[in-house]
């Protein structure tokens, strides 16, 4: 008898040589709950061919009928009745069959039958295999499925085996990744444009759905006809679309799924073409807009937050903290739990300059753009504080929009830093002033103080001092660790830099801590700086023109 598949398995990711089991030999796991682990397999919905398609039959039978060959289909109807059998193809997603059904007749090799006892469903077995023989019992087919549950799976990201528990976990977020991309309502994601070229690779990866290739296109009309002629939806970046391209596709009726850099993104700056390590992939808009509703509005208005999520969002933030991740970087040292307030005689307040033409800043700043005017404003709210200026680095490395001149900005602040990374300054400082700005979410996983003078993705939920204006459809207020379990466990996705394969975010958090972030564009990088520098003295040069 040949071994069969592990139940537990990795779907077949096409940039991956496969998943190989480690060098040292496979433990061997007793589980001792196994109502437990049943439940966390039927939570998850893992386990045997997750990835494939969904059936969608016309019809759910009560009782579910996996031949080996189309040759037994008559004596299978004559015995159970046609109207109560139905023909499911290897193909398809035992889950989303098996929960509708009361029971299933297949072949004692067949891994539906394992996924039914799991579910608590009938098995009638038409032959002996792994799973089960025509003389098992229900306690029988229960310990089969159990050994088969308890089959170690490799760690796809390190020399070792995982336990049940930490393969089903896995599985669930590659199963969450795999659904939004498939779409609840069909409509997989099957082109895309508006893609730099430097993170095209990434995106594949991101946004991949088995069995479609995705089309990554120039054109927004080309990426809309084969999205419609295939039944789909169009991948964006919002920074990067019109809003004729917007019109078209509603008119053809292609949705648009909206996809940016994620909150803990890389090692090195987007500007200087570093391919994103996480991203964020927005069905109803996109989190930075608050004039309409966004997946991240919807996940953190209406999620009930287990305690085990939330215990897993704790440890995520102590460890970000701890090891002094921002969004781009990480700091110089490490760091402990988030710190008190530094014990200083003046209050001191830390304003991080913005992209003035960045997304964010124009779909939430309220009207706001200027970084000088946010430096304005903030000296007349704390006119007693010690206000430091940090201009954003992207601006700095002279690729974007947004320059204050030094003197400028000394007119309203005390100090300008732009050495160290904002983790080593969120350390330091007692407050944020921001517009839109990430700054101020990393400062609340801190415990810093934090006034919005626009509308970010975390004002609005009971953590921060809100100047702008805040939508109706944020009224819950939230705790920080809710709060952290929206923005980085259930919404975001992230890639392991090292073998590109979907991830948990405690495993990128840990790639940069230990500096393993390698970069495929690494090469362009050194012709970036230069660039930027030769920008950068032109724009302050107009900066001092525009402000003598």
């Amino acid at each position: 008898m040949n071994k069969p598949a592990a139940l537990l398995r990795a779907p077949p990711f096409p940039w991956s040589a496969g998943i190989r089991a480690p060098a040292n030999p496979a433990p061997d796991f007793d589980p001792a709950d196994s109502d437990r682990l049943f439940e966390a397999v039927r939570i998850a919905q893992v386990g045997g061919a997750f990835w494939d398609a969904p059936c969608a039959p016309e019809r759910l039978a009560e009782t579910v009928f996996r031949p080996r060959s189309k040759a037994e289909i008559p004596d299978l109807q004559a015995s159970f009745g046609i109207a109560d059998v139905l023909d499911c193809p290897d193909d398809c997603d035992p889950w989303s069959i098996l929960p509708h059904a009361r029971r299933l007749v297949a072949h004692g090799d067949d891994e539906w039958i394992a996924i039914a006892i799991v579910l608590g469903i009938a098995v009638q077995v038409l032959s002996p295999g792994n799973y089960g023989a025509p003389s098992d019992d229900d306690a029988t087919l229960k310990a089969k499925t159990l050994a088969a549950l308890a089959r170690p799976m490799p760690d796809p990201f390190s020399d070792g085996w995982l336990t049940p528990s930490q393969a089903i976990a896995l599985l669930a977020e590659w199963r969450r990744v795999i659904d939004g991309n498939r779409g609840s309502g069909g409509q997989a994601i099957v082109a895309a444009c508006g893609m730099s070229w430097w993170k095209r690779a990434e995106i594949r990866r991101f946004l991949w759905v088995p069995g479609t290739r995705l089309r990554i296109t120039n054109s927004g009309t080309s990426a809309l006809t084969h999205a419609q002629r295939h039944g789909g939806a169009v991948a964006v970046w919002p920074s990067r679309i019109s809003p004729r391209l917007i019109a078209r596709a509603q008119e053809k009726g292609v949705a648009l799924v909206r996809v940016e850099d994620g909150f803990v993104r890389s090692a090195g700056l987007g500007s200087n073409l570093v391919p994103p390590s996480s991203v964020v992939v927005d069905r109803r808009g996109i989190h930075f807009d608050p004039s309409a509703p966004s997946d991240l509005e919807t996940v953190l208005a209406t999620t009930e937050f287990a305690p085990a999520l939330l215990e897993r969002a704790r440890q995520l933030r102590e460890s970000i903290v701890a090891a002094g991740i921002s969004k781009y970087a990480r700091s110089s040292g490490a760091r402990g739990k988030a710190s008190e307030s530094p014990k200083r005689a003046r209050r001191v307040v830390l304003v991080p300059g913005q992209v003035e033409d960045d997304m964010s800043v124009l779909a939430g700043g309220g009207g706001m753009t200027s970084n000088l005017e946010l430096l304005k404003r903030t000296r007349a709210i704390e006119p007693e504080a010690e206000i430091w200026w940090r201009p954003h680095p992207d601006v700095d490395a002279g690729h974007r929009n947004g320059v204050v001149a030094d003197e400028d900005a000394l007119q309203y602040a005390n100090r300008i830093v732009r050495e160290g990374s904002m983790a080593d300054l969120l350390d330091e400082v007692d407050a944020l002033h921001v517009l839109t700005s990430l700054s101020g979410f990393e400062a609340l996983l801190r415990g810093r103080e934090v006034t919005c003078h626009g509308t970010p993705f975390f004002a609005g939920w009971g953590l921060t001092r809100d100047l702008g204006t805040v939508p109706g459809r944020r009224g819950r207020q939230l705790t920080l660790d809710e709060l952290v379990a929206g923005v980085l466990l259930l919404y975001p996705r992230y890639l392991d830099p090292v073998t590109g394969l979907p991830c948990p975010p405690e495993l990128l958090i840990r790639r940069m801590a230990e500096g393993t972030m390698p970069n495929r564009q690494g090469w362009i990088e050194p012709l970036r700086r230069l660039q930027g520098r030769i920008v950068s003295r032109f724009q302050t040069r107009k900066a001092k023109a525009v402000h003598p």
